[in-house]
Formats: C-alpha cells, structure tokens, sequence
C-alpha cells in the first residue's frame, strides 16, 4: 500500500513488472516499485517502450520524466490539462487536443472542432489516426500529420449524452465507447460509420476494455453492472452483478479474468466463461478510480479517493 493524498490514476510500465506510476487531486504523481515500500520518486504515462512517463497538471504544465535517470527530459506548457499520453497526445479540459513530440520537446499540432470537453481518446495502434470523444456526444477521427478532421461521428443512431470511455480494436479498425446515456457503440474509423451497438446497461457506461485473447469486450457502469460482450453477434455474453456502480475494469492479460473497481471500494476478479465473481480484494475505504496490471501478470494495482495504491497478486488468474 502507498499513501499518496486522494488518487485518481494508475499506470504500471509496460516493461519493467514492479513499476508503477500514480497521480492525484494533491498535484502530485509518484513513480514507485512493487515491493519496495522505501523507494519512490516525486513527479510534479508511460512511453510503449516503458522509457519516457509524462505528467500533466491542471495549471497547464505537461512534464516528461527518463525512467532510468529519474531526470525531467522536458517542460511544456500547454493549457489545463485533462489528460495526457506519453505517446505524445493530451487534451485539455477545453474542447481541444494537442500533440508534441517529447524526445524533441517540441508542439507538433493542435486539434479543434469539440463542442465541448474532450474525455478520452488515442491513437490507434499503428499511429496514423487519432480518435477522440467529447462531451458534445460526438466522436471525432484525426489524421495527426494534416491536423485534418476526417469524421465527425454524432447523431442517431449514435450516443445522445457525452462519451465517457473508449477503446480501440488492436488491428485499428474499429473504436468502441460509452457514454452517459448508457450505450455502446461501435465505429468503423475508416469510413466514420456506427457498424453495431451494445445496449444492456441501464445508466452510464464508465469504462470499457477489449479482450486480447478473443473476440470479447467488457463495459462496467453505473447501473452496477459488468457486461461482457460477444462482438462477433453484438449480445452479452454475461452480466456481473456488483452493490456499486462500476468505475473501472482490466483484462488480466490474456487470461479469460477481468477485474472491476467499484464505488464501493472493493476490487473483484471475474470469469468471463462463466460470469462469476472468483475473488473479492478489500482494504480501500471509497470509490476506486483506476486499476493497472503489472508488465509480468503478477500484481493488480488500485488507486482510490481514500488516498492509497494497493497492490494485490494474481498470478494465479493468468
């Protein structure tokens, strides 16, 4: 467990299984290992190669910190910040998305065209697109060379209320979010076309996740549901019952496991053949806000507003 003021996101590096990163509402991001209760370094997202994590702050400040070194490699400033990706693409709390390059510490481009706030969004796996959601119901879909707004994805038969969530198929041909209004919808991103929906749930989806072993994707929300999904015919395959709404889910790797953080506090693992609730992790004290399995499958990291990062073993769910 690590104390770090109210947390709200977590992110293990994707290389190394005993790293991780967390953030929270003190302004504060701390990069810490698994195991090691006396070893952690103060940041004021991990790159894929696990090499570069960038921090962002709500005054605007964007920094971007060398694992190895434990140096800061760079400062941007670049307006409040919501989110951001090492990768190099972050959105303001605005209507707004930027792009930089951080090896160079340079501003590459800046997107416009959001009605409102940007929630979430990404590149797609092979980097020639990005796609963002913003709380004006609508999708958009970037080319991030031209700057160019390829498709505008809004109106029926998509999402009525503001995205919450979204994810992108790993072949980076379809993007799958949420929203408020209790849907999901799937998009083909080349031709900006809504090619099925997923409606079982009856408040807002919070979060969703693609399995990396079969054609499944899971959905928690507020209506204290987890719903998996067979893509292939569009139908749950199960629903998951929980006593809070669900704020956050993980595939455990490739394994047919997922977990789920709950209004509730509490962690649960899951079955997704059967549907059933094989294991309950508790110790948190409010809701959970983010969860992140370690680089080796062996640990499952939570962050909650109780003001702490847990970290529970599951390897034997792999």
């Amino acid at each position: 467990m690590w104390s770090v003021g109210e947390v709200y996101t977590v992110l293990c590096s994707p290389t190394d299984g005993t790293l991780v990163a967390t953030g929270g509402g003190d302004d504060k991001g701390f990069l810490w290992k698994i195991g090691r209760g006396d070893w952690a370094f103060e940041l004021q997202a991990f790159s894929t190669d696990g090499q570069l994590l960038a921090s962002g702050s709500l005054e605007g400040l964007v920094q971007v910190w060398d694992i190895n070194s434990g140096n800061l490699k760079c400062s941007l400033e670049v307006g409040q910040v919501a989110s951001k990706r090492a990768s190099g693409l972050g959105w303001f709390r605005g209507s707004s998305i930027w792009m930089w390059n951080a090896d160079k510490s340079a501003y590459l481009n800046m997107f416009s065209g959001h009605g409102s706030s940007v929630t979430c969004g990404d590149f797609t796996p092979d980097g020639k697109t990005i796609c963002t959601g913003s709380d004006d119901a609508t999708l958009r879909i970037w080319n991030p060379r031209s700057g160019e707004n390829i498709h505008v994805v809004k109106g029926h038969p998509y999402h009525t209320e503001g995205l919450t969530c979204l994810t992108i198929t790993s072949d980076s041909t379809l993007a799958l979010t949420g929203s408020k209004d209790g849907s999901t919808h799937i998009v083909n991103i080349t031709t900006g076309k809504v090619v099925s929906s997923l409606n079982a749930h009856s408040d807002s989806v919070e979060c969703i996740g693609l399995a990396t072993s079969s054609p499944w994707a899971a959905t928690g929300g507020m209506d204290q549901k987890l719903i998996v999904w067979d893509l292939q015919h569009s139908l749950p395959r199960c629903m998951c019952e929980h006593e809070d709404g669900v704020t956050c889910l993980s595939w455990l790797g490739p394994s047919r496991f997922l977990a789920t953080g709950c209004v509730d506090g509490k962690v649960r693992l899951w079955d997704s053949l059967s549907g059933d609730c094989v294991r309950t992790f508790r110790g948190h004290s409010d809701a959970i806000q983010s969860l992140a399995v370690s680089a080796n499958g062996e640990f499952l990291v939570s962050v909650s507003l109780d003001g702490t990062a847990r970290v529970f073993e599951i390897s034997e769910y792999q």
